[in-house]
This record gives structure tokens, C-alpha cells and sequence, in this order.
């Protein structure tokens, strides 16, 4: 009878023991799944975001007359390219209403402008308008091409350039429409040439000032600059250059 117990008790003792180690497997094993899925968490939450700094050049398009600076196409791109792993955080917009090429350049040459990753360069409609001769506009041109490529760390491949709008279709210009929309075509053929010659992305906005035109919610109250929703369709065509450029 007493071996009989004695039996029982090391039969129950070694399945306890047996238990007891699937126990400690079992609840060791989640902890140890938990404690990595708990790193794995951290280190998505933690992911680096990349950031990149943006030097807008230009006159009143770019500096965006009767607008708000949040509702300018440069602050309005840095919004639509933001993603959870890369985003535009310092804007620098360069750029001041009835500027011509000389005005611009003499600007820059009198201000210490810092290296960007990306640069833009929208400029010519105030030549064209205050009739400054086009050879002027040829040179001038060139050379901010020159600047800005600089400004974007030598690398031409983070520049980007956008058309001239026709301002023919608004109301201020409707008097000589058929003039003006001549006179920009030739400005930006030669801005489209220079960029194909050094294959500098050229961004065109120029078919989306004249399909607006005057209509309602195009410009803004002095009826010649664009207003934020026509802005916004311009960023539309830039953000896919710009996230190629800065993938």
C-alpha cells in the first residue's frame, strides 16, 4: 500500500514538473513575441522622416500678390508633397511683385541666399510687360538659370522651372490679349528651349491660366494674379516633378 502511494506521488510530481515547464515555455515564449513586437512598434513609430529645404524664385507669381503665404503655389506644394516619411520643412520664397530678370538678379547679389535641395525659377512676365528689349531677357535668363543651379548644390537635376502664365485672359489685359498671348509664347518657347538644352524640368501652367481665364474663382479681387485654387492646379502638375526629384 505504501509503495502503491509512493508510486502515485512520483507520477503526480513528474506531471506537475512536466506542467510546470509547458508553463514557463508557453508564457516565456508570448513575452518574448510581445517584448519584439513591442520593439518593432517603437521603431515604425520612430521611423526617420526626411526633410528638405526649397528656394522659390521669381515675381509676383511666386511671391503671390493678394494672397495669403500658406495659399502661395510654394507653401501649397510643400503641403501636397508632405508624406509620413518625407517632407519640404523650410520654404524660402525669393521673389517680390514687378520683378523683372535685372531686378531679380540684383537682388540675389545683394542677399547671402543659402544652398537649397530644391530650387525654382518663375520670372519674365514683367519683362514682357514693362517691354524691356528680349535679347535682355535671353541674357538675364541665362544667368538666373546659372544662379539657381548653383543655389540647388551644382545639381541641375533639382531645379525646376514653370512657365509663364498669359495674363491676356484676365481682365486687366484683355485690351491687348492677342498681343500678350504672342509675346508669352515667345518668352516661354525660349525658357522650354534653355531648359531642354540642359535638362532642367520645365513645368508648363501656362494652358491652365488660359482655360481659367476670368472665370469665377480664378484670380483674385484685382483680376490679373492667380488665386489659391488656380494655384492649387499648378501644384498639381509640380508635385509629381518634385517627388521624382527628391524620391
Amino acid at each position: 500500500m505504501l509503495k502503491l502511494d509512493q508510486k502515485s506521488y512520483y507520477m503526480n510530481k513528474n506531471v506537475y514538473t512536466i506542467l510546470l515547464i509547458v508553463f514557463v515555455l508557453f508564457f516565456g515564449c508570448s513575452s518574448d513575441n510581445t517584448s519584439s513586437l513591442e520593439i518593432i512598434e517603437e521603431e515604425d513609430q520612430t521611423e526617420e522622416v526626411k526633410t528638405f529645404s526649397f528656394l522659390a524664385l521669381g515675381d509676383s507669381y511666386t511671391f503671390g500678390e493678394g494672397v495669403t503665404e500658406d495659399q502661395t503655389w510654394p507653401f501649397q506644394l510643400k503641403d501636397a508633397f508632405a508624406t509620413p516619411s518625407k517632407k519640404i520643412d523650410d520654404v524660402k520664397i525669393f521673389a517680390t511683385t514687378g520683378w523683372t530678370t535685372t531686378n531679380l538678379i540684383a537682388a540675389m547679389e545683394e542677399s547671402s541666399l543659402q544652398s537649397r535641395d530644391l530650387v525654382s525659377l518663375m520670372i519674365g512676365v514683367n519683362n514682357q510687360f514693362q517691354r524691356v528689349d528680349f535679347a535682355t531677357f535671353e541674357l538675364e535668363f541665362d544667368e538666373l538659370l546659372s544662379k539657381a543651379i548653383v543655389l540647388a548644390n551644382n545639381n541641375k537635376d533639382h531645379v525646376i522651372v514653370i512657365s509663364i502664365p498669359d495674363y491676356g485672359v484676365t481682365p486687366f489685359g484683355s485690351n491687348n490679349s492677342e498681343i500678350i498671348a504672342s509675346e508669352i509664347d515667345s518668352y516661354n518657347a525660349y525658357i522650354k528651349q534653355k531648359c531642354l538644352e540642359q535638362q532642367i524640368a520645365f513645368i508648363d501652367v501656362t494652358p491652365i491660366s488660359r482655360e481659367l481665364g476670368d472665370s469665377e474663382g480664378a484670380l483674385v479681387e484685382d483680376d490679373l494674379h492667380p488665386s489659391p485654387f488656380q494655384y492649387s492646379l499648378w501644384v498639381e502638375k509640380i508635385v509629381p516633378v518634385v517627388k521624382e526629384i527628391l524620391e
